[in-house]
């Protein structure tokens, strides 16, 4: 993977959009990676990936018979209480 300064991005955006295309690049700021750059279509595959890795854990858990009946509001409440310190 290629990286570049932010202050090479900048002013070289356009080169920096076709070199994406054909691999990420890590966009670094003082010498720290800040951002990566790639084609839409490597996202797109990488956001599939992750889908169907929680399908499968979703798909392994109800093999299991674990499941909630809960709502997500209820979930989300409950989250929001344990992180604030509130036990049920």
């Amino acid at each position: 993977m290629r990286s570049i300064a932010a202050k090479e991005a900048k002013n070289n955006f356009g080169e920096l959009m076709d070199t994406a295309q054909r691999e990420p690049v890590t966009i670094e700021r003082r010498g720290r990676a800040v951002a990566v750059i790639m084609s839409a279509t490597e996202y797109e595959k990488i956001k599939l990936e992750r889908l169907r890795a929680k399908l499968a854990i979703g798909e392994a858990q109800a093999d299991r018979g674990e499941f909630s009946t809960k709502t997500k509001d209820e979930i989300i409440s409950e989250g929001k209480d344990r992180f604030n310190g509130k036990n049920k």
